[in-house]
């Protein structure tokens, strides 16, 4: 298992790499902002998605690394 400081610092790079340094840090204030419920949130992502669709999304990803 890592550490605390290793998730987040690898967060924050996958963020700079996606968003670019000021949309980083837009969305980390609009987490700060806002009361976000993570639990919820996982719950609702895959939501409207069948198993099927799961599974294909998964193998792309994976795919990916």
């Amino acid at each position: 298992m890592i550490s605390d400081a290793v998730i987040k610092q690898k967060g924050f790079e996958v963020l700079k790499e996606k968003l670019g340094i000021v949309e980083m840090e837009r969305f980390i204030l609009l987490i700060n902002r806002e009361k976000f419920d993570y639990t919820k949130w996982r719950k609702d992502l895959f939501e409207d998605m069948d198993i099927a669709d799961l599974s294909e999304k998964e193998n792309e990803f994976s795919k990916g690394l």
